[in-house]
């Protein structure tokens, strides 16, 4: 009996909406497995993607806007990718799986990426939208590369602006602006700086430090009303006090991109319900990165975001691999200011964790490490990441430390070693870059910063394993202005 020839499988159609970072991890993951499907990108911005993290060292003048693109077009485009800019999607229709876009044309998937991302959501201040719903001339969103524009095509002609919340992005655009030479406070509705990372103790050294720096920050304190006198505004707060400035800059607030998701009949909480596949409720349908929703959380930050896109990979290439939820690894990236957390236990459970802290205000220096049965299960370091690296390694690898070991970790040295003597000091499997998972053997194989970004994505997160990899390779930082971090002041 002859056996009928087998037809070839005809190629899957992936479609990813989204061309985030996350969004741009999937597609290099798939390429490095080989993936033969047809891959469709839709992205709504009318750029290339890149960098967010690295948005306000745009605004502080250290990064060329070229210098934070991820993935040109034209890389798409010799890797066989559809990458299709400017182009919003209106509707997902499952029964007939097509994605609809907002000019009526369809796209069909046989596997569906929702790669959303978050957006920002405005605090509620009278004054700040116009009755057109147009933001007010003064105020500046920061979430987008059109946004970062905006913003420093405003900067020349500011002297004074207001940051609107004491978050990671709040601190990062606070120093980008002091730098431009703004005058520039900071207004944060909770108790203290970086309240959703930091306790209390680390919050107040932050701000001391941020004072010291020339930046007020008003803490326990909101935003209620946009005042407009003609040629300049005031943002009153709700303890009776306004601020006279020429700019407000909206950095507070921020939810999961979850609408299209949600008109599409998927399962929604705060974020995508996923499970351990990052698959949806609908088999065909996958989320990742800030949208999705695992365990009950979402998260934010680039490391998860760029693991769920290697699992979603290795699935979509046939693998069985899962992901098993995430590890907070979150990094301030801002001119003279050093934080670093790891990890979600910040609050201890008083029975179980230990606590080892040193805390000194004045040299803007505070150093934390909850501690459960000889191993790191969280950690803050504010001023000074001389041990961040050593920190990571055992808080990854879950290292058991001897008695006196969590006291030397957060003990101040005698010395600040050059980074190159640091460098040389890390073993090569000590991991480098947090966001991507790049130990210090790999980083010196490479022979330049920018090849060690082209094939391991070191430096391309949130920026701050740079210094490292430079020394490690002992090359310059490639897309910093002059070669160099140096500060640019507004003439």
């Amino acid at each position: 009996m002859t056996q009928r020839p087998q037809r070839p499988r005809r190629p899957r159609r992936i479609v990813v909406v989204g061309n985030g970072m996350a969004a741009v991890r999937l597609v290099e993951a798939l390429l490095a497995r080989g993936v033969t499907d047809s891959i469709t990108v839709l992205g709504a911005e009318r750029h290339a993607p890149y960098n967010r993290i690295l948005l306000s060292a745009v605004l502080e003048g250290t990064h060329r806007p070229e210098a934070i693109t991820l993935r040109s077009r034209e890389w798409y485009a010799g890797n066989g990718v559809e990458l299709r800019l400017g182009c919003r999607v209106a509707a997902v229709h499952r029964d007939s799986q097509e994605v609809e876009l907002a000019d009526g044309s369809r796209v069909p998937y046989d596997r569906l990426v929702l790669a959303t991302g978050s957006i920002p959501t405005l605090p509620p201040i009278r004054g700040v939208v116009r009755p057109d719903g147009r933001l007010h001339d003064a105020v500046h969103a920061f979430r987008s590369l059109d946004d970062c524009r905006r913003l420093l095509a405003a900067v020349p002609a500011a002297r004074r602006a207001v940051v609107v919340g004491g978050g990671l992005l709040g601190l990062q655009v606070a120093r980008a602006l002091s730098v431009r030479g703004v005058d520039t406070e900071i207004v944060e509705g909770g108790g203290h700086l970086l309240r959703g990372h930091v306790d209390e103790a680390a919050g107040a050294v932050l701000q001391r430090s941020l004072e010291r720096l020339g930046t007020r920050v008003y803490t326990g304190a909101r935003a209620v009303r946009l005042t407009d006198a003609g040629s300049r505004v005031g943002l009153r707060l709700d303890n009776g006090f306004t601020l006279d400035t020429d700019l407000v800059v909206l950095t507070a607030g921020g939810r999961p991109s979850v609408d299209l998701a949600r008109r599409a009949g998927l399962a929604t909480r705060r974020g995508i319900v996923v499970d351990d596949t990052l698959a949806t409720a609908d088999p065909a349908i996958f989320a990742i990165g800030d949208c999705a929703e695992h365990g009950g959380t979402t998260t934010g930050f680039v490391p998860p975001a760029w693991e769920q896109a290697g699992v979603l990979a290795a699935r979509l290439g046939g693998g069985t691999e899962s992901y098993g939820g995430h590890r907070t690894v979150a990094r301030l990236r801002a001119t003279d200011l050093e934080v670093a957390v790891l990890g979600d236990r910040q609050q201890p459970a008083p029975e179980e964790d230990e606590v080892v802290q040193v805390s000194n205000p004045i040299a803007g220096v505070h150093k934390r490490l909850v501690v459960r049965g000889g191993v790191i299960v969280a950690a803050t370091l504010v001023g000074d990441l001389t041990q961040i690296g050593v920190i990571t390694q055992f808080f990854d690898r879950g290292t058991v430390l001897g008695r006196r070991e969590p006291g030397a970790l957060v003990t101040p040295p005698r010395s600040t070693p050059a980074a190159e003597t640091v460098a040389a000091a890390l073993p090569d499997d000590a991991e480098v870059c947090a966001c991507a998972g790049v130990s210090a053997g790999r980083i010196r194989a490479c022979g330049s910063v920018a090849e060690a970004a082209e094939t391991t994505r070191a430096t391309t997160g949130c920026g701050g394993c740079t210094t490292t990899v430079a020394a490690l390779v002992a090359g310059p930082v490639d897309g910093l202005v002059g070669g160099t971090r140096e500060a640019v002041s507004k003439p």
